[in-house]
């Protein structure tokens, strides 16, 4: 499965050299940031540590996925990146202070909607259709995911605009935390339905290419080497969420000074964060493995927003912080259209090309009517 080395020769750990590096050295760079505290250059090298740590995550979450089979592999990855992102979340969240609003929740879980709607299938469905012209998918798995997370989008970043108890686009306790109970009701009962009652909704079909099958029929690999994995994939998106946060200050300088809105932050962390996914789900369309993509792509959508919203409503039943969710106008369109266009596009259990081409055109007017409102 891999070139073997000392570790795999010495110690059964059939893992490249520079996917335990990686993370590790992205970690030590973040402790020592504070005496290179001006440095353009130190500032670079994190980029690239950061960039290398993404790339080591995905490794990992492959060879996590091979041994523990579908959909568990794309479960786990889309948990661990969302367990840290709601940390993250929560941490800056409770730096804030009570005196305004804090709508850090509301803008990190639309930006990841909408990349991951318009963004990642959108590439996925464009690669797939430029190298297969056609590719498969179960209808059934895919519509359980695309019912669920309408729900549970509207009900925590469209309606809140609607209700009377607080003015604005909050919730009060009691709403919150009713909201926060069907958020885990809902994504609860998807992983019940992806896991057990219908797993098989969510398995990958077989592929008819030798090179794609052969790879599927792959050895796992043994305990000692998934294990190792499991730990520093877990390491590697600690790193990835450490290294945004600690580039995000030079990212909102620079954003200033081009004058876009302090918005698109969030969209840049966002994106980062969800570069892992995002690569994984690439590779797999790339390998006609559609299933797969979509598994890591709606699950990941699912979790994000299924796992914060109930997080950020402990955390502001038990601070007393106001927490604005409710979107404006136009991004509720855009939401509305990016769902529709979606559910559309994965409703025929068969994708092409144009399907991809759409789904980025509102991916990149998403962007662009973010950078000029």
């Amino acid at each position: 499965m891999q070139t073997k080395n000392f570790l795999c020769r010495n110690f059964k750990i059939d893992l490249p050299i520079w996917t335990i590096l990686c993370p590790i050295l992205a970690l030590f760079l973040i402790s020592i940031k504070g005496f290179f505290p001006e440095s353009s250059l130190f500032l670079i090298t994190l980029g690239v540590a950061l960039i290398a740590a993404v790339l080591a995550a995905v490794h990992h979450a492959e060879v996590v996925a091979h041994k523990v089979g579908e959909p568990f592999g794309t479960i786990i990855l889309a948990l661990a990146i969302t367990v840290i992102e709601v940390s993250l979340i929560v941490s800056i969240m409770l730096s804030e202070g009570n005196e305004h609003p804090s709508y850090l929740a509301r803008d990190t879980v639309f930006a990841a909607i909408m990349i991951i709607l318009t963004g990642i299938i959108g590439i996925c469905l464009l690669v797939g259709g430029v190298r297969y012209r056609e590719q498969n998918f179960i209808k059934q798995g895919v519509s359980s995911a695309l019912i669920t997370l309408i729900a549970i989008a509207v009900l925590t970043l469209v309606l809140p605009n609607y209700t009377t108890t607080l003015a604005g686009n909050s919730y009060s306790n009691s709403q919150l935390i009713f909201v926060a109970i069907i958020s885990l009701i809902l994504y609860g009962g998807f992983i019940s339905v992806q896991t057990i009652r219908h797993r098989n909704y969510f398995l990958p079909e077989e592929t008819e290419s030798s090179d794609e099958s052969s790879e599927l029929h792959v050895a796992p690999p043994n305990s000692i080497t998934t294990v190792f994995a499991l730990v520093l994939l877990l390491i590697a998106l600690v790193a990835v969420v450490l290294l945004s946060k600690t580039l995000s200050p030079t990212i909102e300088a620079f954003v200033i000074e081009i004058g876009a809105p302090k918005s698109l932050v969030g969209i840049i962390i966002a994106t980062v964060i969800l570069l892992p996914e995002g690569l994984a789900a690439y590779k797999a369309a790339r390998k006609n493995r559609l299933q797969t993509s979509l598994n890591l792509a709606l699950g990941s959508a699912l979790a994000s927003i299924g796992l914060t919203i109930p997080a950020v409503a402990v955390v502001s039943y038990f601070t007393g912080m106001t927490v604005g969710l409710g979107i404006d106008a136009k991004s509720t369109l855009l939401l509305g259209l990016s769902l529709f266009t979606v559910y559309l596009s994965l409703n025929s259990g068969r994708t092409n090309i144009q399907q991809g081409v759409v789904l980025l055109v509102l991916f990149a007017t998403y962007l662009f009517t973010t950078v000029v409102p």
